[in-house]
């Protein structure tokens, strides 16, 4: 038996006895049984005992779980009303350091400041399967279309224990391969979420080969949950394309032949922890692994999806993109090297120059990527065909290089700077926008950069 297996047969056990004592007795028919869950939950905070506190947490939970949607929601929100902070303990806390700056007003004036349910979230966390279970909660709190403060204020306490639970420390990395038992390969297949895994023999073509490696993440109390998983692949050159990672019937090379590791596909797993960031640490592992296992590895890359893309070139510029309607315009080689010599530099703008009102890159993978401390490597015009793909960002793909020196002065040029580090090619294409915006591309005489590109790309709408 596995530790994880016997620490929650342990839990269950206790659990159980708890519960006769709580719901077995007539006394506590008369009060557990029948209480409500606001209720149950006041009981479980003022609980003292270890068996009646994880008896308690597993009832309420076991009838959260039961709550149809209208239900669940109600739960949210007395969640959100009924147990914030003590305001009374709170206005004496904000009054006593006012006159008294020790540490120990500090102290006093923080834990009145947390609001009750955090101390419930941790105490429902001591059930069976807890974590799973609010782990859920929280994907349900996600999928609300509430977006009021209490929505906000729920959701960062989620947010701040589940930073706690789920910290780097905590996190086991297991390699995932053919063998693998087939309860975590379907999750594989189910989770994957940049390029869709269609059934075992194409997962089979991604994980058995010698020049393929998968890796994710666990947590204990998730044992068989992955958290963040990363697909590999072992190469001799830097791909432009997925379709020469993925390919069926592709020339398969042994591991020790290649020297490049390309991560083409990071997936989340789990919704419920959105916004609790594993891949940063997820990849550097990984790096560090492949490093000491193969040593001919030398360069470290992405092939990354820019799923921002296609938004923002038809907000930016939507009278250019008459010849990109046309679903067949990657087909017809000149409108393709039309479309190429425009839509690079407009690439190499949205990466280089456009930011978020917060001031960080506009792409989320870039997001990623570049805050760990990768370089901006290379623009893939039409890398990726797919229907997904062209719709998110008319095929674009992007190498981010993770050179291992330059990840701490990478990261901090953006972090301090706003300044995104990318290779002297992608400079260039940015340099080409800056000329049409000032002459025209040279040929154009003064007209306005738009009016250019409507031009060159099939001319306005009609």
């Amino acid at each position: 038996m596995s530790e994880a297996s016997f620490f929650t047969d342990m839990l269950q056990s206790i659990t159980d006895r708890g519960r006769q004592l709580l719901f077995s007795g007539a006394r506590a028919t008369q009060a557990a049984a029948k209480a409500d869950l606001q209720t149950l939950c006041e009981m479980l905070l003022s609980s003292r005992g270890e068996a009646s506190g994880m008896a308690l947490a597993a009832e309420i939970l076991d009838r959260w779980e039961a709550l149809d949607s209208e239900g669940a929601q109600a739960f949210l929100d007395m969640l959100h009303e009924k147990f914030g902070p003590d305001t009374v303990r709170l206005d004496q806390a904000i009054e006593n350091y006012r006159t008294d700056k020790s540490s120990a007003a500090i102290i006093a004036l923080h834990q009145a400041a947390e609001p009750r349910r955090q101390e419930l979230l941790r105490r429902l966390n001591h059930a069976p399967n807890g974590t799973a279970k609010l782990v859920r909660m929280r994907q349900q709190l996600l999928a609300s279309k509430d977006q009021s403060e209490g929505y906000h204020a729920l959701d960062a306490d989620f947010t701040h224990l589940f930073g706690s639970w789920f910290n780097r420390g905590f996190l086991t990395l297991r390699p995932i391969d053919w063998t693998t038992p087939a309860y975590i390969l379907e999750k594989i297949i189910k989770y994957e979420a940049v390029h869709e895994i269609a059934g075992w023999e194409e997962l089979r073509r991604r994980l058995a080969p010698a020049d393929r490696r998968c890796f994710a993440f666990f947590h204990p109390r998730l044992a068989d949950e992955p958290l963040v998983f990363v697909e590999v692949a072992l190469t001799r050159s830097v791909p432009s394309a997925i379709g020469d990672v993925l390919v069926e019937g592709r020339e398969q090379i042994n591991a020790d032949e290649a020297t490049t590791a390309v991560f083409y596909s990071i997936s989340n797993c789990q919704d419920g922890l959105r916004g609790i960031s594993f891949g940063n640490f997820l990849i550097k592992q990984v790096v560090e692994d492949l490093r000491r296992d193969l040593p001919g590895l030398k360069n470290f890359v992405t092939l990354s999806p820019v799923p921002g893309f296609a938004r923002w070139l038809a907000k930016a510029r939507p009278e250019t993109l008459t010849a990109l309607d046309d679903p067949k315009w990657p087909d017809n080689e000149k409108t393709a090297a039309e479309v190429e010599r425009v839509l690079l530099p407009l690439a190499a703008r949205y990466f280089l120059t456009e930011r978020t009102p917060e001031g960080r890159p506009v792409d989320p993978v870039a997001r990623f990527h570049l805050g760990n401390g990768a370089r901006l490597e290379r623009l893939n015009f039409l890398g990726d065909r797919s229907a997904k793909a062209m719709q998110q960002a008319h095929g674009l793909m992007v190498n981010y290089l993770y050179k291992l020196d330059d990840i701490v002065a990478n990261h901090e040029a953006l972090a301090q700077r706003g300044e995104v580090i990318a290779s002297p090619a992608v400079k260039s294409l940015l340099s080409q926008t800056d000329e049409g915006r000032r002459s025209g591309n040279g040929q154009q005489g003064s007209r306005p950069f738009a009016q250019i590109m409507n031009t060159t790309l099939g001319g306005g709408r009609k």
